[in-house]
């Protein structure tokens, strides 16, 4: 078994945005101060459940994947992952800009991109290169949980070279707002975030920002311990 801490590169909005705000009422957390916030209100009353629907995307806080979690492999420290995490963010880019809606992603509902983003793609694929060299090897135990015989060839692939099968080109932006999902569920829960995110009126968002998320254990939740902006 790999040693804790966790480690995991995500996009997280900035701490003082709306689009924060949102994500921190929905799921019920702030990664950025690592505690426990109200959910938005009204939801209790229309949702009783919304606590339950909640937790997967509460364990993580509010983001969107770039390099998975990961375990840091022997030798390498967290203040070298820090330091690479500065020069890979100083390195101009062209930055992806999305119109953000929401929809059902699998069996669960997320904040995605309307439409394909070339430039959100490279970012993606270019923070799972150049940072795998701080990954610890999959164990057996963990590349089981992983339920390799249901992935297609190419995510097997990836999650034997990469330790995680949906990046390249299976690399989905998405920002989780619920767990797993019966449908009518969905049905149900759909038009009420679709609803409440319309009103912030956000049609343009730059992903502009890479945060570096900590779990110290195993029954912790992750927490942002540096967040840097993307040159661009």
């Amino acid at each position: 078994m790999n040693p804790y801490p966790r480690y995991a590169l995500y996009y997280a909005p900035g701490p003082r945005s709306e689009l924060h705000r949102f994500g921190a009422q929905t799921i019920g957390y702030d990664a950025y101060s690592g505690v426990d916030v109200d959910f938005a209100q009204g939801v209790l009353r229309t949702r009783p459940d919304w606590a339950d629907l909640t937790r997967d995307p509460r364990k993580y806080g509010f983001h969107a994947t770039l390099k998975a979690p990961f375990f840091l492999r022997p030798g390498v420290k967290e203040d070298d992952l820090r330091a690479a995490l500065v020069r890979f963010s100083q390195r101009p880019r062209a930055r992806a800009v999305i119109e953000p809606v929401i929809r059902p992603i699998e069996s669960f509902v997320a904040i995605v991109p309307s439409v394909t983003n070339e430039e959100l793609n490279a970012l993606a694929s270019d923070c799972v290169a150049e940072f795998d060299d701080f990954r610890a090897p999959l164990t057996n135990e963990d590349r089981a949980r992983r339920n390799p015989d249901t992935l297609t060839p190419s995510q097997q692939a990836y999650l034997d070279r990469w330790g995680y099968p949906y990046v390249m080109d299976d690399f989905r932006f998405h920002m989780t707002l619920t767990g797993s999902l019966q449908p009518e569920q969905s049905r149900a829960i759909l038009p009420m975030l679709q609803q409440s995110f319309g009103a912030l009126g956000i049609t343009s968002l730059a992903i502009d920002r890479i945060a570096m998320f900590r779990q110290d254990s195993a029954e912790t939740r992750f927490s942002i311990v540096a967040c840097h902006e993307i040159a661009g």
